[in-house]
């Protein structure tokens, strides 16, 4: 799977010059996904299954394997490492494993905006994007001292993320956008 590209549309670009593009990584499966999973010429292993919410996943013949944090790919590996030795000369069929729905892409926004909540968007957005769908940012915000809040392991980081220069300016320059956090899967952004 290639790295998907996000083009910076609210930044014109100079006459004959291409825009800057970001690239997005690639997308790692969530606890409450659901996958669509298939192996070539075998019907019986043809399956739709949700990502427990510790992270694992059941599959005939295999058994529980762990799907959060891992890629598409990383998951067929492992389906076709565990059946291997299903099959008499050890050649696996071609295992596909695609992300049906992405429910488990979650990340909350509190504080100053208009509507906090928890989102389930969908698909990778940028801290921007994040607090759109929370309905903007409230006016008396403190555009400098917003945080993302992510969870990595057993601790959390906090990210900070100045946002003054951009909401409340009249040009944007493409790298102060570029320099925002992505939003993952279980963040929460605070606008104080």
């Amino acid at each position: 799977m290639s790295s998907i590209l996000l083009a910076q549309e609210a930044v014109p670009a100079p006459a004959g010059e291409a825009l800057p593009a970001v690239a997005l990584p690639e997308y790692r499966v969530n606890p409450g996904d659901e996958l669509q999973i298939s192996v070539w010429r075998e019907d019986q292993l043809q399956r739709t299954v949700r990502v427990l919410p510790d992270g694992t996943l059941s599959f005939p013949l295999v058994g529980r394997i762990e799907g959060a944090g891992r890629t598409t790919r990383e998951i067929e590996a492992a389906i076709s490492t565990g059946l291997a030795s299903k099959y008499v000369d050890g050649n696996v069929p071609d295992v596909t494993v695609a992300v049906a729905e992405t429910s488990g892409l979650q990340f909350s926004v509190i504080g100053k905006v208009r509507s906090p909540g928890t989102f389930t968007p969908g698909r990778y957005l940028t801290l921007l994007e994040a607090l759109s769908l929370a309905g903007g940012v409230d006016e008396f915000a403190s555009l400098d001292n917003v945080v993302v809040v992510r969870k990595s392991g057993d601790s959390l980081v906090v990210i900070p993320a100045k946002l003054s220069d951009i909401l409340r300016s009249r040009s944007v320059s493409a790298a102060a956008v570029n320099a925002l956090p992505l939003i993952r899967s279980g963040d929460t952004v605070i606008v104080p």
